[in-house]
């Protein structure tokens, strides 16, 4: 499965004030032409890198999901800032993303659990039908016909490939899939879920992963980030810059206010659901060189 370059994917993170994230104490209060400036500069960087349908769909699954965590919050009167987009006007997504920034620690678990599956699961509703549609309107092309510096080959986790077999069947010998913008877009929208649900420290998985087992979590993030490094040391190389990074911020998750209050049994149901998500979305080697 290819990505063409000439038609012309956490980032959310959650940050909660810890020293190692002292650069983002610097984002005070919602500006609103800020977060405006940032929008419209990463649908211009995204349009750059691969054109208007394509920006226009990881735009919008970006923007849900941050706004899937920005709503939690006001309905649990949590004070956090609105989306702030980043814009890069390079390969492979034209954006690293989009974070809220959650100025004060979350009340209990239960409103920790809310906040951190509201980002995934809302941008997850947007990315299936976007990755649909693309699917929908991307060909089967000979493999012969495919020039290696206009295209890049994409790894595929296993949602996307069984949607892929149920909308377009079985690749023939020889060719290959050249993905529409809307179905790259589909594509980068599970890699930056998976990513998001990555069951360490203050990502959305982390959160949830403290939620349900508490201080317990704690051997999950040890065996999570082995996993994730040993992975980056024989597979893909690529993964080094975000262990490090990881590896920065802690991968062990603060607890709340109130950490005695422990989730109801839907919630926890619903967390093991987003486990799910992760194991079918996430992708060991997103791009082969």
């Amino acid at each position: 499965m290819r990505h063409q370059e000439y038609y012309s994917s956490d980032g959310y993170h959650y940050y909660e004030q810890r020293n190692q994230l002292r650069l983002l104490e610097k984002i005070k209060g919602n500006r609103p032409l800020v977060h405006i400036i940032l929008l419209l500069l990463t649908v211009l960087t995204t349009y750059i890198v691969n054109g208007i349908l394509y920006s226009l769909s990881i735009v919008s699954i970006l923007l849900v999901h941050e706004m899937g965590h920005y709503l939690m919050c006001r309905k649990y009167g949590i004070s956090a800032t609105l989306p702030y987009f980043l814009p890069v006007p390079l390969p492979p997504f034209g954006t690293m993303g989009a974070f809220i920034k959650i100025r004060e620690r979350i009340p209990d678990k239960r409103a920790l659990f809310d906040v951190a599956v509201a980002g995934p699961l809302a941008g997850l509703t947007l990315t299936i039908p976007i990755l649909i549609i693309g699917l929908k309107n991307s060909n089967f092309v000979l493999l012969s016909e495919l020039s290696p510096e206009a295209t890049w080959s994409l790894g595929e986790s296993f949602l996307f490939s069984q949607l892929s077999k149920i909308i377009l069947g079985p690749v023939p010998e020889g060719y290959d899939i050249i993905l529409h913008p809307m179905a790259y877009a589909g594509w980068a929208g599970l890699f930056v879920t998976a990513l998001n649900l990555l069951p360490i420290g203050q990502l959305d998985g982390g959160h949830v992963i403290y939620a349900i087992f508490g201080h317990r979590s704690q051997l999950i993030n040890k065996f999570a980030i082995i996993a994730f490094i040993i992975i980056s040391a024989i597979w893909y190389p690529g993964w080094l810059l975000l262990i490090i990074f990881l590896l920065w911020i802690g991968i062990y998750h603060p607890p709340s206010k109130n950490d005695y209050i422990p989730l109801d049994s839907k919630r926890v149901l619903i967390g093991y659901i987003t486990i799910i998500i992760f194991l079918i979305s996430f992708i060991p080697v997103p791009f082969h060189f």
